[in-house]
């Protein structure tokens, strides 16, 4: 300790180099679990700067005509006006349209004026109508880009990625990508599925790169150079400077989310909208016209930073606009980063070192933090540059806070050790461990990371009882409840952890453990007990009419910090960590599933041999990434519950695999014969009822029946 204090400066030095070092370390090694949630979090930062920084401008020359539901209808338009219309006669077939509709519309926005039509669509299959568009692509070769695919394919025997160059069909435009009028329309996300950078070029060996993600040999001969839709309509427009070079795929800035309302394609080929809505065509004078998907069952939607449904055709406008308004953007280099890192930590040094009062130390981190912050928020704005923000940050903050914590500590330490010791802890043997064993009390202080079972147990609605309620009739009834409570843990070798309020919290595997097996079997059977409690308690005060409780309880398994945890001047013993959190989210989830005991996988899989349990959901709870199974828990094997239920419950187990498999008609059938057995169960119903919802409109092909909840 004397070694400490003599050496401050040295210490602290050290405790930055440890915070700092960590986070540089995280920067070279990205694939490590601490790395990804620093990435990711800065990831999330970036985007919400870009949701809240200025936007590229709107241009009022770009048009979007969208295929929309009523271009494809035609519900909006009379007989007689298709009758009179060659164009709205072809596109009264089925969609894909005859391509002689694409040429009509072709020639007559040309007619008008149109400075450039630019179509989101690819032209791969045969069409009706295909020798109509050519021409018209030939006759405003100058003013028409249309779109070709990039695909990739996986081969199952090899286990490899290919590309798959899918140009317009031959009879449409015989070079293909290499076309002037031709360029691609596949826009590649980052690895979170978000759309933030746009490819505008890419040679054929950085295609083949990008999508397998392997580097090629030098000496292979591909040097193609295939431009976007985006690039070939910055081309057209005159704009060749401003496309970036192939194989450099930068961030852009985007428009505002609602720039460039969609106008429905039909309305070019009705005569009276032609004229009221646009003049005639004037409205398309030196316009450029993006023609692509609008309907929303085309699903052509993609996640970006400022929305997570950004139309497929409108990111090529904010891609053409950002190149046209130089408002691509950058971030610091590596080297960059790391002088930003070094930095930090040596900033938190200096303050700490030389502010010897701690508040003023803290105000004076948090004031730093702040500016910086601004700084970051000013050079996205002014320059287009991001700045390394969340790791700085972490360098920054860490560093100081830990060395602060260490000045506290050490100036703190031993002059309130001794006393604030005894007052945290009033049993008799355990002082006697404190002042006997002083070095191992103190090494258990430290915490360990332990297998436990936590319960949570709370009741509902009681914050609304207590606004109505007398309240000294309300405290002797609580007070009744928690002791029954409270019983039912202890007589199943529990730990009673705390009370939060109304709520009990207890933990099994903490103090003492026979098994992780039987510590989560003496869980559940306390949870039992207090489900019995409840009802005789329910029963008793119904008899003298005070209103009866309903609780939740939830039960979860897993790791935890176990030690003393709390202040300097109070301080539990208590458990801590992930699944701690969440039993207690799964007891919150016993107000949204018509159950009262929830039971999280881990601990439903050590108990499942002497109890029965019926699924329930799966969930991605608050604060979770990775979903988890969710059961209740129906009873003890050894307390013979009823053997028809169990035996019905089979149909519910049958229906719930189908409804996770999406066969939402057999699910439909098994739920509804168990609820002819059971025709008041809550769980049968509510999965019945989705079952119908979903027959009617299925769910997203990426449904994979994860109920995420965002609030606790």
């Amino acid at each position: 300790m004397h070694w400490l204090t003599r050496h401050r400066r040295f210490a602290l030095a050290l405790i930055c180099a440890i915070c700092t070092g960590a986070i540089i370390l995280a920067a070279l090694f990205r694939n490590i679990p601490f790395a990804d949630s620093i990435w990711a979090n800065e990831t999330s930062f970036r985007d919400a700067v870009e949701r809240k920084a200025r936007r590229v401008k709107v241009h009022d020359e770009f048009v979007f005509l969208g295929i929309d539901e009523a271009s494809k209808q035609l519900d909006q338009v009379s007989p007689e006006e298709i009758d009179s219309s060659p164009a709205l006669q072809k596109m009264r077939q089925a969609f894909p349209w005859p391509r002689g509709v694409y040429a009509e519309l072709v020639d007559q926005l040309c007619d008008a004026g149109a400075r450039l039509i630019i179509f989101d669509l690819t032209f791969d299959p045969e069409r009706d109508g295909d020798d109509e568009f050519r021409a018209a692509l030939d006759r405003h070769r100058d003013r028409v880009v249309i779109g070709a695919d990039i695909e990739t394919n996986t081969n199952p025997a090899l286990g490899k990625v290919g590309v798959i160059f899918v140009p317009p069909r031959k009879d449409l435009i015989p070079d293909g990508l290499l076309d002037d009028r031709v360029g691609y329309v596949s826009i590649w996300p980052d690895s979170d599925n978000r759309i933030r950078r746009i490819n505008y070029a890419m040679t054929d060996r950085q295609v083949m790169e990008h999508l397998q993600g392997v580097d090629l040999s030098p000496a292979q001969p591909w040097e193609t150079i295939y431009e976007s839709l985006d690039a070939r309509s910055l081309r057209k427009l005159g704009f060749s400077n401003r496309i970036p070079p192939a194989g450099r795929s930068g961030m852009i800035r985007f428009s505002p989310n609602d720039a460039y309302q969609s106008h429905s394609l039909f309305e070019i080929f009705v005569p009276a909208l032609w004229e009221h809505n646009y003049g005639r065509g004037t409205f398309f004078k030196d316009k450029v016209v993006l023609v692509g998907a609008a309907s929303a069952i085309a699903h052509d939607v993609h996640p970006t930073p400022i929305s997570d449904a950004t139309s497929g055709p409108l990111i090529h406008f904010h891609a053409i606009a950002a190149a046209l308004d130089g408002d691509c953007l950058s971030e610091t280099s590596p080297l960059v980063n790391l002088f930003l890192l070094l930095g930090a930590g040596c900033v938190a040094w200096l303050v700490v070192v030389f502010v010897r009062q701690t508040l003023l130390a803290l105000v004076l981190l948090l004031a730093l933090a702040a500016s910086y912050l601004g700084a970051v928020v000013f050079f996205y704005n002014a320059l287009g540059l991001f700045v390394l923000t969340l790791p700085v940050l972490g360098a920054f903050i860490l560093s100081g806070l830990f060395s602060l914590g260490y000045d506290f500590t050490l100036e703190r330490l031993e002059k309130v050790r001794t006393r604030r010791t005894l007052e945290r802890y009033v049993s008799k043997n355990l002082v006697k461990e404190i002042l006997e064993n002083p070095d191992s009390f103190y090494s258990s202080l430290r915490g360990v990371r332990i297998p436990v079972t936590i319960l949570f147990s709370d009741i509902v609605g009681f914050t609304t009882m207590t606004e109505s309620a007398d309240p000294e009739k309300l405290v002797a009834q609580l007070n009744e409840y928690l002791s029954r409570m409270t019983g039912a843990v202890f007589e199943n070798n529990g730990t009673l952890d705390k009370f939060i309020g109304d709520a009990v919290m207890a933990v099994w595997g903490n103090v003492s453990s026979r098994g992780v097996e039987e510590d989560a079997k003496a869980c559940a059977r306390a949870a039992l007990a207090m489900r019995r409690e409840l009802a005789t308690l329910n029963q008793s005060w119904q008899a003298r009419g005070i209103a009866p409780f309903h609780i939740g309880i939830g039960i979860n398994h897993g790791d935890v910090l176990g030690g003393n945890i709390g202040s300097q001047e109070k301080a539990d013993p208590t458990v801590i960590g992930d699944a701690v959190n969440l039993a207690s989210r799964l007891e919150a989830l016993t107000r949204t599933y018509p159950v009262d005991i929830l039971v999280g996988a881990s601990a439903a899989g050590l108990i499942r041999d002497d109890f029965n349990l019926r699924s329930v959901a799966l969930v991605q709870v608050k604060g979770k990434t990775q979903p988890v199974e969710i059961f209740t828990l129906i009873g003890a094997k050894a307390d013979r519950t009823d053997p028809e239920f169990l035996q019905r419950l089979e149909t519910y187990e049958a229906g719930f695999g189908k409804f996770r498999e999406r066969d939402f008609v057999r699910a439909k059938i098994f739920f509804s014969q168990f609820l002819e057995f059971y025709p008041e169960d809550g769980l049968a119903k509510m999965y019945l009822e989705r079952s119908l919802e979903y027959e009617e409109q299925p769910p997203a092909a990426a449904w994979n029946a994860v109920e995420v909840f965002k609030k606790k």
